[in-house]
């Protein structure tokens, strides 16, 4: 009898040790999966959400700095560009030396200069506003067919613009006896006033190609 109690005791006594040491087992391996699961996991993350972002960013920067280029070399300001140039910072005079127009009959071209006055650089495209005055009236000069290009004018550089005219002789038709030229910028309201060097012109208001016209700036 007591053979058998000590048999029954050894044997629970050995079953237990087997549980304990079963659940020791499994906490270690619950232990080392965490430790290997978080490195791999976080790494992963910081590399795909931060530098691929901040790198497509800085591209971008570049690009649009680069596209700038010409109006950040000349502008007033860094990285803005140049403004329009305005009717009030520009000077205007006429290109020949004396303001002299020859007084033949043959088409002429008067060339009509405008500089920047400011301290800063500012850019001008496209026709200007041309108005041809006399007694009589006046006269909105058409355009060329010429394309505008961009000009970028630095502080006290200049540009110019073409008068093309065709000088009236007796006979040849219609006198219009200028006497002053009005000079609107483009893409401004405000006018100056200049003038007119030359004698009379042949009045083609109404013409389809008239002789007398203006190109745009920079052509």
């Amino acid at each position: 009898m007591r053979l058998f109690h000590a048999a029954t005791a050894l044997a629970a006594t050995s079953a237990l040790a087997l549980t304990l040491t079963a659940c020791g087992n499994g906490s270690g391996n619950d232990a080392s999966g965490d430790q290997s699961s978080a490195p791999a996991s976080s790494p992963s993350a910081t590399a795909a959400d931060g530098a691929p972002a901040e790198n497509t960013g800085a591209t971008k920067d570049a690009g649009s700095s680069t596209g700038g280029g010409t109006g950040t070399s000349t502008g007033s300001s860094g990285g803005t560009g140049a403004s329009r140039c305005h009717t009030a910072g520009l000077g205007f005079s006429f290109g020949s030396g004396d303001g002299k127009v020859s007084s033949s009959d043959d088409q002429q071209q008067l060339a009509v200069v405008l500089k920047n006055k400011t301290s800063a650089a500012c850019t001008i495209q496209g026709f200007p506003g041309v108005d041809l005055k006399a007694s009589s009236g006046s006269w909105s000069l058409t355009r060329s067919s010429a394309t505008p290009k961009k000009v970028t004018l630095a502080a006290g550089s200049s540009t110019t613009f073409t008068i093309t005219f065709l000088p009236w002789t007796q006979g040849s038709g219609t006198e219009f006896k200028a006497t002053s030229v009005v000079i609107t910028p483009p893409n401004e309201t405000t006018s100056t006033t200049l003038t007119w060097p030359g004698g009379s012109l042949l009045l083609q208001d109404g013409a389809t190609h008239p002789g007398t016209y203006t190109g745009p700036v920079g052509g």
